[in-house]
């Protein structure tokens, strides 16, 4: 029963992990930045939904993903387009804009952890026996999957999804052949913004949104890129899985060492594997 109850929770959890992580892989994979207001959006798209609640579960999540796609395109264009080639200043800009959003979200919603109601007809159980499985944890993980086919079909399966690969593989090439690659680029990042917002109004209900929650997630968000290999959408679910199974057990079982082996797979990776389990692109 425990063995199970957590395999359930560490999938769920990491659903949630993988829309974070699979944005901030898209957009490094791309674009060569590693977007740290992605944190912060995960946690502004939380506020998002738990200020629009009242309009339906579903507008709270596209509302989520509406502010925070904006904003990322917002930042894409104005910061880190105008910082391309410097990628320690765009860390530093990206990393001085999630204080903003953070010091922001902390003005308008008080310093008051806020939860959010999963919808009533995802609230119980199921079932199965002398097991039970929550049906909104259920629909975590079938939403990050979900996600998952869809990204994959568009990076693979449509137009977009070939200059996306041609501007990684050479994005000389790609300029020069006439795909716009400015543009592809505030598309990616709006989009992995977007995906961020959607994985912290979704998380709302089960973990409250609060401040720091940003600096929680974000970390573990780079974790599972690098384990599972920049610009991998398949190995960011992979990722996930394996740090939310480590994540879930190592605080039931070891919390004293959780930390230590939260980031000890990592570590290993990058002594063996440092391209991560599944490289680059091969979603």
């Amino acid at each position: 029963m425990f063995w199970i109850t957590g395999l359930c929770n560490s999938l769920a959890f990491g659903a949630i992990l993988f829309l974070l992580a699979a944005g901030f892989s898209l957009i490094f994979g791309l674009m060569r930045v590693a977007n740290l207001t992605h944190g912060a959006f995960f946690m502004l798209g939380g506020y998002i939904a738990t200020s629009t609640i009242a309009a339906g579960f579903g507008i709270s999540i596209l509302a989520a993903a509406a502010v925070c796609g904006i904003l990322g395109v917002v930042v894409q264009q104005l910061v880190v387009k105008r910082l391309q080639g410097r990628e320690l200043a765009q860390v530093l800009a990206t990393l001085g804009l999630s204080f903003v959003i953070a010091d922001q979200c902390l003005l308008i919603w008080s310093g008051d952890p806020i939860s959010l109601a999963a919808p009533s007809v995802m609230q119980g159980a199921i079932r199965a026996g002398h097991f039970a499985f929550p049906i909104y944890r259920l629909f975590l993980i079938g939403t990050a999957l979900a996600f998952a086919v869809g990204l994959w079909m568009l990076v693979e399966r449509t137009t977009l999804g070939a200059k996306i690969r041609a501007a990684v593989d050479d994005r000389a090439m790609a300029q020069a052949s006439g795909i716009p690659v400015s543009r592809l680029f505030a598309m990616v990042f709006g989009l992995g913004s977007a995906l961020a917002g959607i994985g912290g109004a979704l998380a709302a209900p089960i973990m409250s949104v609060y401040p720091g929650l940003d600096t929680e997630m974000l970390p573990l968000a780079l974790l599972v890129v690098i384990l599972g290999g920049i610009g991998s959408l398949a190995g960011a679910l992979i990722g996930s899985v394996v740090i939310g199974l480590i994540y879930t057990f190592g605080q039931i079982l070891l919390p004293d060492l959780a930390f230590v082996i939260l980031f000890l797979p990592m570590v290993i990776v990058l002594a063996i594997r440092p391209q991560g389990i599944l490289g680059r692109f091969t979603a």
